[in-house]
């Protein structure tokens, strides 16, 4: 008797003592395990929820429900990210103003040369067979002889004078210079000169093909307070 009535006791005791145990297991778990599923049936919740209107047109009240269901740490973190969209952001404003700045003296320059015509362009391209030589055979006073040379030469009539001066008067007078037009100056006590305009620095000054420029046919730039008369032919 006494043998059972220990063998009870000591079921008994295994009995309470299990259901004891899991008392306090699930005591101890329940509160994580809810927190999670709890956390996760937020989150898909607020996205399988989302109204959507007829013809699939959604006017935003889903994305403001799934932003105000879903938790902080569903944001991307901040700081070291946003520190790179600043600094790539920044790199790339700055690159465009170099840019710019790399682009506009460009620009600048070209405003000054007009574009030239067919006849010009011919008329230029002849002139720049004879640079470094003396076509006419004079030994002076022959840059208006050279002119009238590359203008019969283009298709076209000359002064028949071998005086810059006489070019003054020739053709059609323009106000400014130009690709292919001509460009009388003055060379004060030792008369005048005259050459054809190749083109236009960033000043507005000509740069002038001519004869006679140290004893032959030249390109060069020319201040543009000598030229006092521009004429295409």
């Amino acid at each position: 008797m006494t043998f059972l009535s220990n063998k009870k006791k000591s079921k008994t005791f295994a009995v309470t003592a299990a259901i004891a145990t899991a008392v306090i297991l699930t005591a101890f778990h329940s509160p994580a395990e809810a927190r999670r599923y709890k956390h996760k049936t937020v989150r898909h919740s607020a996205a399988a929820v989302a109204p959507v209107t007829p013809f699939g047109f959604n006017f935003g009240v889903a994305s403001t429900s799934a932003h105000r269901a879903a938790p902080r740490t569903a944001h991307a973190p901040r700081g070291r990210y946003a520190h790179r969209a600043r600094h790539t952001t920044r790199y790339a404003s700055r690159r465009g103003q170099r840019i710019v700045r790399r682009v506009a003296p460009a620009a600048a320059s070209s405003s000054f040369a007009p574009s030239a015509g067919f006849g010009s362009s011919n008329l230029v391209a002849q002139a720049r067979r004879y640079i470094g030589t003396n076509p006419t055979g004079m030994g002076a006073l022959w840059c208006a002889r050279f002119m009238n040379m590359v203008l019969e030469r283009a298709g076209h009539r000359g002064t028949g004078s071998n005086m810059a001066s006489s070019f003054a008067s020739y053709g059609r007078r323009i106000s400014g210079p130009q690709v292919g037009a001509i460009a009388v100056m003055s060379r004060g006590k030792r008369g005048g000169h005259v050459g054809i305009v190749s083109g236009i620095d960033a000043s507005g000054n000509p740069i002038i093909i001519s004869g006679n420029y140290n004893r032959r046919v030249a390109e060069a730039k020319y201040s543009r307070n000598r030229i006092y008369a521009y004429v295409m032919p």
